[in-house]
């Protein structure tokens, strides 16, 4: 891979559990050259590939203007957990800090590919009664109408943490518990945190000849068999 081939790829939510997969996925992706990591507090490493960008406030995108011009790709992992946050401050995460930056970002690179993490029964009709499912519902409207010539929206079911954490909310606790007799039964209803950044990634830099550009959970799945990716 030369280095004129080579994709230049943005990065929101490296601090986070599958932005911080698709940051080392993609450090060590030959087809990506260089990533800027646009993040709210240190990553705390270092790498030749990477440009670190302190942001943190997304409500406001501007001055990233710059920084943001002549880049390929981006992966979207910004976001915040049900019940960790009051229901303005999710929807100002998940919509507002969303479509702020697709603005700045369409910008400075009009051509650039967009993967963005939504989740499982996200509603663009904006009818649903779960305040999660309306907001990125919303998110995704925005984004597919922004301008960008591709846009890959990810709607992943429960997402496996495979490195130990504090878990989020007993919801999590009890799902990461019970996970191997979940996955067994459900297989399609899970998804391993690193497959699902790995395909993000990839599919921001390579692209993708399946028609659609919703991939839901079971889809998730396929394209990361399809990649040669362990999905167990």
């Amino acid at each position: 891979m030369t280095p004129m081939s080579q994709k230049r790829l943005l990065l929101v939510g490296a601090t986070g559990m599958v932005g911080g997969y698709a940051l080392r996925y993609a450090l060590q992706n030959t087809t990506v050259g260089s990533v800027t990591a646009i993040v709210r507090r240190k990553l705390g490493i270092s790498h030749p590939k990477l440009q670190e960008v302190l942001h943190r406030d997304f409500a406001d995108c501007s001055s990233l203007s710059q920084v943001l011009s002549g880049q390929d790709a981006a992966v979207f992992c910004l976001g915040a957990y049900t019940g960790a946050v009051s229901d303005a401050e999710l929807r100002r995460i998940t919509v507002g800090y969303t479509i702020e930056f697709a603005r700045v970002l369409h910008g400075s690179s009009p051509n650039a590919a967009f993967s963005f993490l939504s989740g499982s029964g996200a509603d663009p009709t904006g009818r649903s009664r779960i305040p999660f499912a309306r907001y990125k519902g919303e998110a995704e409207n925005a984004l597919t109408g922004a301008g960008f010539p591709s846009v890959y929206i990810f709607r992943p079911a429960y997402i496996y943490p495979v490195e130990p954490r504090k878990e989020p909310n007993f919801s999590y606790r009890l799902l990461r518990a019970i996970y191997p007799a979940f996955q067994l039964l459900f297989p399609n209803q899970v998804i391993r945190g690193d497959d699902l950044a790995r395909a993000m990634v990839d599919v921001a830099v390579q692209g993708t000849d399946r028609g659609g550009k919703v991939f839901e959970n079971r889809e998730i799945r396929a394209m990361v068999k399809r990649i040669h990716l362990p999905a167990e």
